[in-house]
């Protein structure tokens, strides 16, 4: 698999949105129409959306369903690959993404608390369309959007979800997420070594260096919101830096 920059498109009250480390309130950027942002994203060269519905992953509600499905329907015969995440909390949630187009889901806490759900979903779905997003913080499994903290390290859960059937991972290290100071290799670089099914590193990225720095570790994608929406560099430069290192 080759690596692969990611735009994020947080939503949260039907805005596209970029929280400080997930905390509500903490927007530092607001945009209106979440299905135009994508479309942007696509325009400047992205093969694959990173969707997350933050209402969903706070308050447990799918208020951006009708957004997701719109860039779903808008992106999808264009060729784009959509992931979505956030508050995906059971089987028939998951699937009512997928069935509608969604090409892989992502999810988190209801994985942490019910790990055969993951079993459950791969045998149904195939592996490639689950994803378990692993979010670290101070070298603990965070979830319910952040809130609260397990007792399980990234290396312990991305190994046991790899048996129970997930395709991929996504490991965002809240440490340096939304912060834009740079990103952490180790954390990533650690859980790469720790399982043979992808990463796709999240967290932190800053500049195009930091990009390479992930792609380094031998994650074989990364998510970039804040410093794509601050304009320290465009989508365009990122996927061109990417290719210029192969």
């Amino acid at each position: 698999m080759s690596f692969e920059v990611i735009p994020a498109v947080d939503m949260k009250g039907g805005k596209c949105v970029q929280l400080v480390q997930g905390v509500p309130g903490s927007e530092m950027v607001s945009l209106d129409d979440p299905v135009e942002v994508a479309l942007d994203w696509v325009a400047q060269g992205a093969k694959t959306l990173h969707l997350i519905d933050l209402d969903g992953a706070i308050e447990g509600t799918r208020t951006n369903a009708p957004i997701i499905r719109n860039i779903v329907e808008e992106c999808k015969p264009q060729g784009i690959y959509i992931q979505v995440g956030g508050g995906i909390r059971s089987f028939e949630d998951a699937a009512t993404l997928l069935e509608i187009g969604v090409d892989r889901v992502i999810l988190s806490t209801a994985a942490l608390r019910d790990p055969e759900l993951i079993s459950r979903l791969s045998s149904e779905f195939g592996s490639d369309r689950i994803n378990v997003a692993l979010d670290s913080k101070n070298g603990k499994i965070s979830i319910e959007g952040w809130t609260k903290e397990s007792e399980h390290t990234a290396v312990e859960m991305g190994s046991m979800f790899e048996e129970k059937g997930a395709g991929t991972i996504l490991f965002t290290n809240i440490d340096t997420e939304g912060l834009l100071n740079g990103v952490d290799p180790k954390p990533t670089e650690d859980l790469v070594k720790a399982v043979n099914i992808p990463v796709i590193a999240s967290g932190g990225v800053t500049t195009l260096d930091d990009i390479i720095t992930l792609k380094n570790t031998g994650a074989s994608g990364v998510v970039v919101g804040s410093a794509l929406y601050k304009k320290n560099f465009t989508l365009t430069e990122a996927i061109n830096t990417i290719t210029d290192e192969i």
